[in-house]
């Protein structure tokens, strides 16, 4: 049987379960107080099950004695110390406790790059959106205070009261409702610009309010309001709400 110096290189082949008789004794004692040994088993067994998902072939018979023999030809210097039973465990609680340590700190971090990254895109949304109600408040300022600014006014078959103001120096118009119902599920206000019987798309209403109103109005003899599916008709598709001549 190995001396107690000569049982260090038996590690490998505990791991690979080819220990018999008085060797597989011998060094299962050893191994209750030698941290040493018991490292170089866990990799060994981390290795042979890495191994073994990665390639599931049966082992040759011939394993064992080629595994046996490469043991007892390759030296092994043994471990410059050996701790106690206690330091063992405490140096693998040690470095169980960093591993924890270090996964939960990938984890905050990671947590809070999401974290980070989803308040950055929520603050650059709302930004955008701010952005766009200022520059159409704007507009909507500039039409209605306009040197040439005529209003018309007129209400829609529901009941709802109505304005278009219209500028030639800025060559813009806005919509301005009150009373306006919510549309259908699945459908929306679009406005129209009639030019003497062809009807040019002016953009979409959601709800009551003012808006700007697309494209050039110069040309245009009324405003039509009708009740179209979501996200608009390139043409009217169901019987206007509101047709009101221009000034």
């Amino acid at each position: 049987m190995k001396h107690d110096d000569d049982l260090h290189t038996l590690a490998g082949a505990y791991a690979l379960d080819a220990l018999t008789g008085k060797e597989l004794h011998a060094f299962t004692a050893h191994l209750g107080h030698c941290a040493a040994c018991a490292r170089e088993v866990g990799e060994f067994e981390a290795t042979v099950a890495r191994l073994a998902a990665a390639a599931g072939l049966p082992a040759p018979v011939s394993m064992r004695q080629a595994v046996l023999q490469r043991i007892e030809t390759v030296p092994q210097p043994p471990p410059h110390a050996r701790p106690t039973a206690p330091a063992r465990l405490t140096a693998v609680l040690g470095r169980r406790a960093g591993a924890f340590a270090a996964a939960a700190c990938v984890a905050v971090a990671v947590a809070f790059g999401g974290l980070a990254a989803y308040q950055y895109q929520q603050a650059e949304q709302a930004r955008t959106q701010a952005r766009q109600a200022t520059r159409q408040a704007q507009e909507l300022a500039a039409v209605m205070a306009a040197p040439d600014a005529r209003t018309v006014h007129g209400r829609t078959s529901t009941g709802a009261a109505t304005s278009v103001t219209t500028s030639a120096l800025r060559d813009q118009a806005v919509f301005v409702s009150s009373g306006l119902p919510a549309p259908p599920p699945g459908h929306t206000y679009q406005l129209w610009f009639d030019e003497d019987g062809t009807k040019r798309s002016a953009g979409l209403v959601h709800s009551d309010g003012a808006v700007v109103m697309q494209g050039r109005p110069d040309s245009a003899r009324a405003v039509g309001l009708t009740v179209e599916p979501a996200g608009g008709s390139p043409e009217p598709t169901s019987n206007p709400l509101l047709r009101l001549p221009l000034a």
